[in-house]
């Protein structure tokens, strides 16, 4: 039997959700933190700062990739009944990404890109997973721990999705 799919495809719906608020704000945030930081840092060369620009397009990009990443988990998460360790180890980084939003929303005291959905729908979905996982008899206690240890990876893998999303912009945009 295994885990619903609400569950399972949960995890790309809220997804979706999540990440339509960072595509739609994170653009215009990031531009104003590097207009922020050019001003307090008047010594640091121009190229760093242009590197540190987050487009539209690039935005668009990375969530994209992720979301091919979010939607193998929720698939496979799917095919197995949620016993997938890459379906759970996805679900454990989502959840635990939350808190990150949590913390650099406060670091930074304000706003940023993801932080209104953070609360309000990722960690109450993971936290509502996690228990149907283990209602299911899908999870038990080594799979949380190897899911959790796993999700350390999580930054590892949004370098991955923005480094790919550069290399693919700039492959679309390279003139013969």
């Amino acid at each position: 039997m295994g885990a619903s799919r609400a569950v399972t495809w949960g995890l790309l719906a809220a997804f979706v959700v999540h990440d339509l608020e960072e595509l739609v704000t994170m653009p215009g945030w990031a531009d104003a933190q590097v207009d922020r930081l050019r001003e307090a840092h008047p010594q640091v060369p121009e190229r760093v700062w242009s590197a540190l620009r987050v487009t539209p397009g690039h935005a668009a990009t990375a969530i994209g990739l992720m979301g091919l990443v979010v939607g193998a988990a929720a698939a496979d998460g799917a095919r197995t009944g949620g016993r997938s360790p890459y379906f759970q180890t996805v679900l454990a980084g989502f959840g635990l990404h939350a808190a990150t939003h949590l913390a650099q929303s406060a670091a930074l005291r304000g706003y940023t890109p993801g932080v209104v959905t953070a609360p309000l729908v990722v960690a109450p979905f993971s936290l509502w997973s996690w228990r149907e996982l283990r209602r299911a008899g899908v999870l038990g206690e080594v799979d949380t721990r190897r899911a959790l240890t796993s999700a350390a990876l999580f930054p590892a893998g949004i370098l991955g999705v923005h480094a790919g999303a550069y290399g693919i912009r700039r492959l679309l945009h390279r003139t013969p």
